[in-house]
């Protein structure tokens, strides 16, 4: 199981990294997928797919890099560095996804611009003296 939901995963998002094609995405993910964001905010398939596409459709211009993709179970880890179009931030994002009968049923989405990486990790400097 491991394995295939990792493979899915992979599939699912190698056009989109590649090309932008959000058409193939679209077919790995279940009618009643569910995306959470961090700011506890969650989107249907229909609106995350239309943003998806408005950020990484084939004339949108983010670039992606997958740096790892690890899987347990149900549940695949893409971690990735995005660089926005436009000169715009670089970005740091974790995605975790879970796989159902073969498609994506759920993605919760973490996201943070390199350039605050430090100031977001001083409370664990000040904690450890």
């Amino acid at each position: 199981m491991t394995t295939e939901n990792r493979t899915i995963v992979h599939n699912a998002l190698a056009g989109l990294v590649e090309t932008g094609d959000v058409d193939t995405l679209a077919s790995f993910l279940s009618e009643d997928f569910v995306h959470h964001r961090s700011d506890s905010t969650t989107s249907t398939r229909t609106e995350w797919l239309a943003a998806v596409h408005a950020a990484l459709g084939p004339t949108a211009g983010m670039r992606v890099e997958i740096l790892h993709l690890l899987a347990d179970g149900d549940h695949v880890v893409v971690h990735s560095r995005r660089r926005l179009p436009d000169a715009g931030p670089e970005i740091v994002v974790v995605d975790v996804l879970r796989v159902t009968d073969g498609l994506i049923a759920e993605v919760w989405e973490i996201i943070e611009p390199v350039a605050h990486a430090a100031a977001n990790a001083s409370w664990w400097q000040s904690a450890r003296h």
